[in-house]
């Protein structure tokens, strides 16, 4: 990872009080800006913590020393230093003067996008969400260049504060051969947006830092026009952009649907739901938490979905490691209360990290990623997908959660390995019974929509799912397991006989451990059995319901 960040360059705008302790400073190479206030002391911030850097305070002079020296300060009061990426912030008093500068480190870090290479050879528009001066502008810049540069597209950028490509109308060479576009004034940034794509033809909009309503819906609009946008934007998680009135557009915008009783029943929800309104702008969204740990949601529009309903979300978790590897690990994350208030209490929980080889050198220009998607799909494979039917899923939901259930709730009928129904509805659905039937996929119904009857029901599934998961044959082939053959016989004399011909079976004689065995995974098919004859020849009966 090669970094460029022109330090000498800010340090000769300083004045000498603060630009010789920092020149001999140990740590000025991770410097992250220096904060002048009128009538304090002048204080180096990096990364460990804030330093002070002289006993004498800042005065008048002081300040018009560096204002001297920098570019002219704009509307939203930033400057810079022309052809470098620092950037000089102020701030005035109530007439205007200026009283204080915050003087920040502009970084160039080339391969720092190696982690989501990947994501963006597929030609999808990218978000990245963070808080302010965790990498966000770094990441984007070298985006740029390597969309510009490696993947020989052409892009534009909408530098609104000359942040991306630097001060000065020659930009920075860390974009590479992507163009870039200033801004007059932050409150035109929506209108040369749409000006990139009507006069440039370009391939990719790099746009830094939408904030405002009218930017959110520029970049609708050029989504709509089949442009790949790459943008950021404040907030530390996808659910922080939900709650966004002014930024929700970004990703598909909500509103509150009202359902009708059968609709509701069928989901198992309240009348008065939150959906997703339309397609999101950004297909891709990435949550940067640390510099070298980022949150990875491949599919933003099943993703808002899910966190809307309450439902379990799977996410990707790429870490940058220092000898040059990056790992990715699968993880899953619950949304509480969404859909019945916009207060969101998220849970990260580290489910499971794979034991896959998953790492991938970062100074590789192109790799095979396709390892990520096995390990995510037999990580997904280990957990039993359920659709409710009259049931609220929240209450299923904190079950499962409660109990560390290997179970994901689905809205979709036909991708659900199991139903799970209250038993006085099921029976005037016929469309319900037919599709389980067409599926051979297993109805489980409760009495009552009370957490004991769900819990019970829920751990039947989980037992019958445990059995009928082995591979019974190959099994009784490899290892020749006593217990196997029996537990194989006894399924197969329930699958073939009781379901089958609709007939009771009498097991062949077994000894009162194998009968335990026997016993267990009759329950789980819900039949009832009994034991008949004297030992050592006991052996049990299976009736059908």
């Amino acid at each position: 990872m090669l970094i460029a960040d022109d330090l000498n360059k800010l340090l000769e705008v300083l004045p000498e009080f603060i630009r010789q302790p920092l020149e001999v400073h140990p740590d000025s190479k991770s410097l992250i800006e220096v904060v002048m206030d009128l009538g304090r002391r002048p204080e180096a911030r990096f990364p460990q913590g804030p330093e002070y850097l002289s006993l004498r305070t800042i005065s008048w002079q002081d300040l018009d020393f560096c204002i001297k020296r920098v570019g002219h300060f704009s509307g939203d009061n930033r400057s810079g230093i022309e052809r470098t990426l620092h950037r000089i912030s102020s701030i005035r008093n109530r007439k205007g003067n200026i009283i204080g500068l915050t003087c920040r480190v502009g970084r160039a870090i080339f391969g720092t996008i190696s982690i989501i290479r990947d994501l963006l050879e597929k030609g999808q528009s990218v978000l990245l969400l963070g808080k302010p001066g965790v990498g966000k502008t770094t990441a984007i810049r070298e985006i740029a260049r390597v969309l510009a540069d490696e993947m020989e597209k052409r892009v534009v950028i909408i530098d609104t504060s000359n942040e991306i490509a630097g001060d000065g109308d020659i930009p920075h060479p860390a974009i590479g051969r992507a163009r870039r576009m200033q801004v007059v004034r932050p409150e035109y940034q929506h209108q040369v947006m749409i000006e990139a794509v009507e006069n440039h033809m370009p391939e990719v909009i790099i746009i830094d830092e939408i904030g405002t309503e009218l930017e959110a819906l520029a970049a609708r609009t050029i989504a709509e026009r089949g442009v790949q946008l790459v943008g950021t934007a404040h907030g530390n998680y996808l659910e922080s952009l939900i709650k966004n009135p002014v930024l929700s557009d970004l990703i598909g915008g909500i509103q509150y649907v009202t359902l009708g009783d059968d609709e509701a029943k069928r989901r198992g929800s309240q009348k008065s739901i939150i959906e997703r309104k339309a397609s999101p702008a950004f297909q891709v969204a990435i949550e940067i938490h640390e510099r070298d740990n980022w949150i990875v949601h491949e599919k933003v529009d099943n993703a808002v979905d899910q966190i809307l309903q309450g439902s379990t979300l799977l996410i990707q978790r790429r870490k940058f490691h220092l000898n040059g590897y990056i790992s990715i690990q699968c993880e899953q994350a619950f949304s509480e209360n969404f859909s019945s208030s916009l207060s969101i209490h998220t849970k990260w929980k580290n489910i499971k990290q794979l034991n896959t080889k998953t790492e991938f050198r970062s100074d590789v220009k192109s790799y095979d990623n396709s390892v990520s998607g096995e390990s995510l799909n037999n990580f997904i494979n280990n957990y039993i997908y359920l659709y409710s039917y009259s049931i609220n899923v929240q209450q299923i939901e904190g079950i499962i959660n409660t109990l560390k259930l290997p179970i994901i709730l689905t809205k979709d009928v036909m991708k659900s390995d199991v139903i799970l129904a209250l038993r006085s509805n099921v029976k005037q659905n016929t469309k319900l019974r037919q599709i389980a039937k067409s599926r051979q996929v297993t109805i489980y119904t409760v009495h009552s929509s009370t957490i004991p009857y769900i819990t019970r029901a829920l751990k039947q599934i989980l037992n019958f799912h445990k059995f009928s998961s082995l591979n019974w044959q190959k099994l009784c082939k490899t290892k020749q397991s006593l217990e196997i053959i029996v537990l194989a016989e006894t399924k197969f004399a329930i699958e073939k006989i009781i379901f089958g011909k609709k007939q009771s079976v009498e097991l062949i004689a077994r000894l009162s451990n194998f009968r335990k065995l026997q016993y267990q995974l009759i329950q789980s098919y819900n039949l009832r059995s009994r034991s008949f004859g004297e030992e050592p020849y006991r052996r049990l009966r299976i009736y059908p319901n």
